[in-house]
């Protein structure tokens, strides 16, 4: 029975598979940006529908932007200092993160703020550790 859910989900992702060797196909045609900009959308078509396809058999993108950082759900590649935003937001993507029925299966990479850089995280710990000696 594994083998045949496999084989079901495998026929749902054909049809998106044959419209990427399609816009694929129309790379070769695309001397002109209107032609270009035709492909693009025809590749945000597939794109939409592969999602609609994974959505189908339960995943879900997992929703980074602007949220507060969760180690359950994100993985941070690096923190970017801005003052003006609350510490520990998401501010960018590097890449989506999905969830198999509420599971994650993949973290998303992220960007996630900070007040301080990590000079002056140093500097603060040693004032800090410092003025704890002297007491």
């Amino acid at each position: 029975t594994i083998c045949y859910e496999k084989e079901r989900i495998i026929k749902t992702l054909l049809p998106a598979l044959d419209n990427f060797e399609s816009a694929l196909g129309g790379l070769q045609n695309a001397h002109s940006a209107e032609n270009a900009d035709v492909l693009i959308k025809g590749v945000r078509i597939i794109y939409d529908q592969m999602l609609d396809i994974l959505k189908s058999h339960g995943v879900e993108q997992i929703k980074a932007l602007g949220e507060k950082f969760d180690p359950a759900l994100h993985e941070a590649m690096t923190q970017k200092v801005e003052p003006e935003q609350e510490e520990n937001i998401v501010l960018e993507e590097f890449q989506k993160g999905y969830k198999l029925n509420g599971r994650v299966i993949r973290p998303t990479k992220v960007i996630v703020s900070t007040l301080l850089s990590q000079q002056d995280k140093q500097e603060q710990t040693t004032d800090e550790s410092q003025m704890a000696d002297t007491e």
